[in-house]
């Protein structure tokens, strides 16, 4: 019996996804996952701005100076960082 020639499939290539720039009906801007604008803020103004922001499931969790943090992903979660003084230190990110 004859063995048939596999040939290679060519893999699409991913498409660029195009981001909005304007808000869906929540207010979720789809392609925004840090808040460079709320370093300096308080803890407070930064986690009421990133709110306004995303979805009402997202979790947003103010992380003392010095504390251990989890490694895992999570696309619901925004971690705010703070310094001694209760103030935003480095840029807001999903995960």
């Amino acid at each position: 019996m004859a063995e048939k020639e596999i040939q290679p499939q060519e893999v699409p290539k991913k498409q660029a996804v195009e981001q909005s720039s304007s808000p869906d009906d929540q207010g979720y801007l789809p392609g925004k996952s840090t808040w460079p604008e709320v370093v300096g803020l308080t803890a407070a103004e930064a986690e009421k701005k990133i709110k306004e922001e995303m979805p009402a499931d997202t979790h947003v969790h103010v992380v003392p100076p010095d504390s251990f943090v989890t490694m895992d992903w999570r696309t619901d979660r925004v971690r705010i960082f703070v310094d001694s003084s209760g103030k935003v230190h480095k840029p807001p990110i999903i995960g």
